[in-house]
């Protein structure tokens, strides 16, 4: 055993066919074919193997899911598929139904114009024939009035009053004024004559004529007011040793103060009865010399402005069709500058010529034609109207707006753009006539010589006294300080305080321009330290020298408009009512007289509450200030909604007939609808009143078809989905009256002419549709 455990082993001797190992274990290791599992000796396994079903149930559980989701996928498709065939369907059906009513629509189309043309021919001839007829009773109550005066528009009759009254050698004020208001009166029928667009010839003559008698209106004033200060030392003031006098007519008002004393230290002095007053440099103070501020309510100086820039733009649009496109600008301006130097009166005849053929070419337009115009461009007898590209027309058209104020290519304003302080009188009126502030040499006054008058008699008239000199104006323009030469007539400022006149509302606050005489037109420099106290309603400035000046107005402070409203008060009566930027504006139509209502009544009594005619009451509210009329120009000054203007005067011709019975309102979805529709609110309204806002409904109107809208005013995005139960129309008068009601359509065939007539003169002046 020792040697065993101390010795190596051996490999036995013995061969491999005598080596027989077990036949059972040999087996069980080395067969392939059996996997070899040991027992399970803790918990492990056992979840292992639950672990394996969780697997096999997930995979059923997702094809489950999968399945679900096909079928849903499916039954989604089939939904789909029956929903676009739905759609379709339901596609097809309004097709159908919008062709139906297109086709409805086309075949009543010819009627529907033709009857809506026929009211509009009969209306216009029986107006055109009550003016003829009052034009007729007007020469025939002028021809028999016998009171003295003369006819302006017989030659003979206004040359004699003008050489009479100019040989007349009266100078007492109160005759003067006398002669004056008649020379007035006849100025305003003259403007009336020319207002109606006569024979070029005939304008001529009256436009001679009003020059005449407005340069011998002024004349005689100097010579009463020359008359009064030859007077000056019998009527001078006890307080003070100066003569300070105050004249007031109707439409004059003359203040003249007389510097008798020569006191260093006056300063200025006002005119309280008159709301007038001026304030003297020192160096005036010790001259002879007299101050006038004559305040006259009627402007007889910016028509001279107005005619100038009227010629320039006739000027600069001839130029521009006559030169070739080659030709450069500068060309076309020196053409321009050239053409304006010509005679102002022959210049004006042509002017007259151009605006007379525009106006009988605007008279003879129809709304209805332009219509029919745009639907087929073929018809002869429409092709002037629809041909507003033509290169003549659009000159033509521009040199002064149809009678309407309509007017498809609108010129550009022209103003001397080199000189900014020329004021542009299309963007500013001149508003409460014009305050003459002058200054003369003091006539010689009368001496009591051992109980004799004895008076130096002066051939030379009323001389204007120079101020600033001529010295002075070299010193001005060489910088040249004031105090260096104040043994001279420097040239310091003179102030100006001028009250409000009552009978002008002012939107805002007043801007002052002075008088050009060289340059005839108002200019805005020269003027400094302008300060205006709203409390008293005065305005207060200097100038460097003494000017007729002016009180200025933003021609459309009140616009664009906030919103409007036609609304009937009964037959034939309606109220027009505009909320504009600035106040609100009411004008009651009963026939063919119209009233203005507001609430700002302070100092307008002259004009609320007053019957007048459609043009005499928008002159008078221009004339007031209160301007929510437009022209050619508005829209170069305004921001506006531009509408094709054919289609809104359609509109507006066609508002004006159903005016009786229906109300209309302005809508915030006109702005979104282009340039070639017409979105506007309306309802039958029989009964005088408020509408209701529930009864308003919404009308998209066209040059080709207009409708009822299904929408409200108050919804959140515009839709033109038809309203149920509405067809396509192609006039509006047709699309109102299909849902009128038998009282409402009765009134509105009742409708008299001269009613339908004012009130589309009123929105045709406003043009609240793209104003708005």
């Amino acid at each position: 055993m020792a040697s065993l455990s101390h010795t190596k082993r051996q490999r036995p001797t013995h061969t491999p066919a005598a080596y027989t190992p077990t036949c059972s274990k040999i087996g069980h290791i080395q067969s392939p074919k059996e996997t070899y599992s040991p027992p399970p000796k803790d918990g492990k396994s056992a979840k292992k193997k639950g672990g394996n079903i969780s697997k096999a149930e997930k995979e059923r559980l997702q094809r489950e899911a999968d399945e679900q989701r096909r079928r849903e996928e499916e039954e989604a498709r089939i939904i789909a598929e029956r929903e676009e065939i739905e759609r379709l369907e339901r596609e097809r059906i309004e097709q159908e139904k919008q062709e139906q009513l297109e086709l409805k629509d086309r075949e009543r189309r010819e009627d529907e114009l033709n009857e809506l043309r026929h009211i509009l021919d009969e209306n216009h001839s029986a107006v055109t024939a009550w003016e003829s007829e009052c034009k007729d009773k007007a020469k025939w109550e002028r021809y028999m009035r016998c009171d003295g005066s003369p006819d302006p528009s017989v030659q003979p009759e206004i040359n004699s009053f003008i050489s009479l009254w100019r040989e007349d050698s009266e100078t007492q004020i109160k005759q003067v004024l006398e002669n004056g208001a008649l020379a007035l009166q006849l100025t305003n029928e003259l403007d009336f004559l020319l207002s109606e667009a006569p024979d070029p010839s005939v304008a001529q003559q009256y436009r001679e004529t009003l020059l005449c008698l407005q340069s011998l209106i002024q004349w005689k004033l100097n010579q009463a007011t020359e008359d009064l200060l030859k007077f000056a030392n019998s009527h001078s003031d006890i307080e003070t040793g100066n003569m300070q006098t105050v004249v007031q007519a109707e439409n004059i008002t003359l203040c003249l103060w007389a510097n008798l004393n020569k006191n260093p230290r006056f300063k200025g002095f006002r005119f309280e009865e008159a709301g007038l007053g001026f304030e003297l440099p020192k160096p005036l103070a010790v001259h002879d010399i007299a101050v006038r501020i004559l305040h006259t309510r009627y402007d007889h100086l910016s028509h001279h402005s107005e005619r100038e820039q009227l010629q320039r733009r006739r000027s600069m649009m001839e130029s521009v069709l006559l030169t070739p496109p080659t030709e450069s600008a500068a060309a076309v301006q020196d053409e321009k500058m050239e053409e304006v130097g010509g005679d102002e009166l022959e210049s004006s005849k042509s002017v007259e010529e151009d605006s007379r053929s525009v106006r009988s070419e605007s008279r003879k337009r129809s709304a209805v034609s332009v219509i029919s115009a745009k639907e087929g461009r073929k018809s002869s007898s429409i092709k002037l109207e629809e041909e507003g590209e033509s290169q003549t027309e659009g000159i033509t058209t521009a040199l002064e707006a149809d009678q309407n104020g309509f007017n498809s290519s609108p010129a550009e304003p022209v103003i001397d753009s080199a000189d900014v302080h020329i004021v542009d009188l299309q963007q500013f009126t001149p508003l409460g006539g014009v305050f003459y502030f002058d200054v003369f040499h003091l006539p010689p006054q009368s001496h009591i010589v051992k109980g004799w008058e004895m008076r130096q008699l002066l051939e030379t008239g009323l001389q204007v006294f120079p101020y600033p000199t001529e010295q002075s104006r070299v010193q001005s323009s060489t910088s040249v300080r004031p105090d260096e030469h104040s043994s001279t007539v420097a040239s310091y400022p003179v102030g100006v305080t001028v009250a409000l006149p009552d009978s002008i509302l002012f939107l805002e606050d007043p801007h002052v321009a002075r008088w050009d005489p060289n340059g005839q037109h108002w200019r805005a420099d020269c003027i400094s330290e302008a300060s205006y106290d709203a409390e008293t309603r005065s305005i207060s400035f200097k100038m460097d020298a003494f000017y007729a000046f002016t009180l200025l107005q933003e021609s459309y402070a009140n616009m664009p408009f906030q919103s409007w409203e036609l609304r009937p008060l009964g037959q034939d009566s309606a109220v027009f009512t505009i909320t504009g930027a600035l106040i609100e504006v009411s004008i009651t139509v009963k026939g063919k007289q119209c009233m203005l209502q507001m609430e700002e009544t302070k100092n307008l009594d002259h004009l609320l509450g007053k019957w007048m005619s459609p043009s005499e009451l928008q002159k008078a509210m221009r004339r007031a200030g209160i301007n929510i009329f437009v022209n050619e120009y508005s829209d170069k000054y305004v921001s506006i909604n531009p509408k094709d203007p054919l289609i809104e005067h359609t509109v507006y011709e066609q508002m004006a007939l159903m005016s009786s019975a229906v109300a209309f309102s302005w809508s915030r979805w006109n702005t979104q609808c282009g340039q070639e529709h017409l979105v506007i609110q309306a309802c039958e309204q029989l009964e005088a009143g408020p509408v209701a806002e529930a009864a308003w409904s919404l009308y998209l109107l066209g040059a080709q078809r207009n409708q009822h809208l299904k929408m409200k005013e108050h919804d959140d995005s515009f839709s033109p989905e038809l309203a149920e139960g509405s067809e396509f129309h192609s006039t509006f008068l047709h699309l109102l009256r299909q849902d009128m009601s038998t009282d409402g359509q009765a009134r509105v065939r009742q409708s008299h002419h001269l009613y339908t007539d004012t009130v589309q003169r009123l929105l045709c002046a406003t043009r609240v549709l793209t104003y708005s």
